[in-house]
């Protein structure tokens, strides 16, 4: 719990330190906006004691002067929100890009460790949150000392009796903010796990919305979700009720400053009454009783301020215990390794390589060893459960091996970096990824520089071409997120062009023509047989015409798995 406080501090400062350079106009214009609400509180307490008491001249300069100062004040104000704005704006475009940047680092590891949406909770809810913490805590938190501090001063001029009451009840507030800051960021912290659950939870119920209706489980998972909702509705209005009293302690301690110092001040205007004073004399008393009276308020603004901002600390602080799962930017997340690809493509080993999804259920991988030579291809079979797909995303960089290690082209798996192993790995599942957008786009992902020859050469390989005359819009056809619109087959052709125009040495094949019918599985499987030529190939099925490959077979369903030795073993 100390650490992640110390994390959570140093973020936080760290965070301060970027931030207030561009909170310095906001600060200025601040303190200058204290200024003219003194010049307006002493033209109001001017004309207030010429129409109480009656003496001196008339109040119509006065009024004028009054006019312009408010209008200076409504420009500082204008200003200052502006600035304020443009201060909130640059910190989220650097924290996001930061936050987005390090997800990056983390690869596919990352999202083993955290949640899909937890990671855009933070990427773009707490990024977003973050706002106030710029815009208005970092210039609040610099103003409520200088700006109450100018007021103090000019106000000991006039009363320094007054200008002590308005110190001593001031120097409470921080004291209340202090009680309430500790609740207000347990409360955001809550409240943000909170928001967080409720993401993952209808991010899962929606990806799975069809099993659900099939099994019957609407209104249960309905259910579910509303006391997920509930909750963040509660920890919410915690939040709201510790924000209340944050305020109403601002608000006794200006009421307490009031009371003093009119108490103070009626006592020597009526003393002056008392003792029969000239008119002026008791007029500039008055004024100057009404003016530390209305500075009171001005006083309390800036602390005002500080009490609003409060809350957008607190989300700080609940946005560096977030960040904290982030890879560290100052370090890279692998290595620097490279890995020489030859014309057939690159070996791939395992050494005595064990991992567990779960600590309580045993081994998936059992100190497996194997070595693919660059250029052949390596069959894995078994029952599900048996590892083949656990082999996939460990040469993917999703897992890491519990023991043992993972070598591509001789180079330990761990000291690459992700965009080093990502130039290295083709890979095909069992549904592939299509994005919202053109059939292009979706081919041009994975080499967007790539040239319309490359593009062309690509669509023949993979067949796309078969198909292509019959869309609406040939490759400039739109197609909805997942693929909708075209079959099974034509979307895994969609993938294999894909793997083409990227011409990584590694391919990875993991049931690449599952839930195809035979007669478009047979078709899929001899563009597969296209393009491993030339490439190390590592393909995971259960299809029997996996027989069509040739090379060597690993059946993980042995206690101790082991290659068939043998240069381009026939599998049947």
């Amino acid at each position: 719990m100390s650490g992640d406080k110390t994390v959570m501090k140093a973020w936080t400062r760290a965070q301060s330190r970027l931030g207030r350079r561009q909170a310095m106009p906001i600060v200025g214009l601040g303190m200058l906006s204290s200024l003219i609400a003194v010049g307006q509180a002493w033209c109001m307490a001017a004309i207030l004691a010429r129409v109480l008491v009656g003496a001196g001249p008339g109040a119509a300069g006065l009024l004028g002067a009054l006019a312009v100062l408010a209008l200076a004040r409504g420009l500082c104000l204008t200003l200052g929100d502006i600035a304020a704005a443009r201060a909130g704006r640059a910190a989220r475009l650097r924290l996001r890009d930061g936050v987005l940047s390090a997800i990056l680092r983390g690869g596919p590891a990352l999202l083993r460790q955290q949640h899909s949406a937890e990671l855009t909770a933070l990427a773009v809810d707490r990024v977003e949150a973050l706002d106030g913490f710029f815009a208005r805590w970092i210039p609040a938190s610099i103003l409520w000392i200088a700006a109450p501090g100018l007021i103090a001063v000019l106000a000991a001029f006039v009363q320094p009796g007054s200008a002590a009451i308005m110190a001593a009840c001031g120097l409470a507030v921080p004291v209340g903010q202090a009680l309430f800051g500790i609740g207000a960021a347990v409360a955001s912290r809550n409240q943000f796990l909170a928001m967080t659950r409720l993401q993952a939870r209808f991010l899962d119920r929606v990806r799975g919305i069809a099993t659900i209706v099939l099994a019957g489980r609407t209104e249960d998972e309905a259910h579910r979700l509303a006391a997920a909702a509930d909750e963040l509705r509660r920890r919410t209005m915690k939040i709201l009720r510790v924000a209340f009293l944050s305020s109403a302690s601002i608000d006794c301690a200006m009421v307490l400053a009031l009371v003093l110092i009119a108490l103070r001040n009626g006592g020597v205007v009526l003393g002056l009454h008392q003792g029969d004073m000239p008119p002026t004399t008791i007029a500039d008393a008055t004024m100057r009783g009404l003016f530390v009276l209305l500075l009171v308020p001005e006083f309390f603004v800036p602390l005002r301020g500080l009490a609003l901002a409060y809350q957008d600390r607190a989300h700080a602080a609940g946005a560096a215990s977030a960040m904290a799962v982030l890879p560290d930017g100052d370090t890279r997340a692998a290595g620097n390794a490279t890995v020489q690809a030859g014309a057939d493509g690159v070996s791939v080993a395992f050494e005595h390589v064990t991992f567990a999804w779960d600590a309580a259920r045993g081994p998936v991988l059992d100190d497996l060893s194997f070595v693919v030579p660059a250029g052949q291809t390596l069959i894995l079979v078994g029952a599900s459960g048996s590892g083949k797909s656990t082999i996939i995303e460990m040469l993917l960089g999703f897992v890491v091996p519990g023991g043992g290690r993972v070598t591509i082209g001789g180079v330990d798996l761990a000291a690459l970096a992700p965009s080093t192993l990502s130039g290295l790995v083709s890979w095909i599942g069992q549904k592939p990824v299509l994005f919202a957008g053109t059939l292009r786009e979706n081919i041009l992902f994975a080499r967007p520089d790539a040239s319309a020859e490359d593009v062309g050469h690509a669509l023949r390989a993979a067949a796309v071409d078969t198909f292509l005359a019959d869309l609406p819009e040939g490759l400039e056809t739109r197609i909805g997120e997942g693929g909708f619109g075209l079959s099974g087959g034509q979307a895994q052709r969609i993938a294999i062009a894909r793997a083409y125009l990227k011409n990584a040495p590694l391919l990875l094949l993991d049931e690449p023509t599952a839930h195809l019918d035979p007669s478009t599985e047979a078709d899929i499987l001899a563009s597969l047989r296209g393009l491993a030529r030339g490439r190390t190939v590592i393909l995971a099925s259960h299809s029997a015409s996996v027989h069509e490959f040739t090379g060597q077979r690993l059946d993980l369903g042995r206690r101790h798995p082991a290659p068939v030795q043998g240069e381009h073993e026939h599998v049947g």
